[in-house]
């Protein structure tokens, strides 16, 4: 398995702080914005984002966890039992701006998934979404409104966001993968 490293800690945390000014852009008072990470990196992303903006800004920024396995169009068709893991959404979302924040954007399914799941929880004002790594495929009319960066991919590619909190590191790899992998 070939990988490359394209982002390192510090293009990292460069860009946290990056996405904590630009989210609270065209913001006089910040209680309107929420930020969501999407399980599991994603989770991890908004909490720095979170920190950055409180850090810069002395904000507090409310914050929730959104899983959207049973909101994906694929969960039933998998072989294994899905993973579900915790929704923490501790504040109402009728007319809020809500970031959506995930590690990679692909196909944009996922994105579709977690829209459905936010409107199960409550009608947003807006909805935007935030992704570090574009790698490119869409099968759906999806793009981020914020982006780390935009990282073409092959198919037989795929981009690795590693967080501390998981995996002891915290960088980007572009990874290639073996054609009969399950991944």
């Amino acid at each position: 398995m070939k990988k490359a490293k394209i982002m390192t800690a510090e293009d990292l945390d460069r860009t946290y702080l990056r996405f904590a000014h630009q989210f609270l852009e065209g913001y006089d008072d910040f209680e309107r914005l929420a930020i969501i990470g999407m399980q599991t990196r994603g989770v991890y992303i908004g909490k720095r984002i979170v920190r950055e903006i409180d850090r810069e800004f002395d904000a507090k920024i409310d914050f929730g966890i959104l899983d959207v396995t049973f909101y994906r169009d694929d969960y039933r068709s998998k072989l294994k039992m899905p993973e579900v893991q915790v929704t923490e959404i501790p504040f109402d979302l009728y007319d809020r701006d809500i970031v959506l924040v995930d590690d990679v954007l692909y196909t944009g399914r996922t994105v579709r998934s977690a829209m459905d799941a936010l409107m199960a929880y409550g009608r947003p004002r807006s909805i935007k979404f935030c992704c570090m790594v574009d790698r490119g495929h869409r099968e759906l009319p999806i793009s981020a409104d914020y982006m780390g960066i935009y990282l073409p991919t092959y198919e037989n590619e795929e981009v690795r966001v590693k967080v501390n909190e998981i995996d002891q590191e915290d960088a980007v790899y572009v990874v290639e993968v073996e054609e009969d992998s399950d991944e």
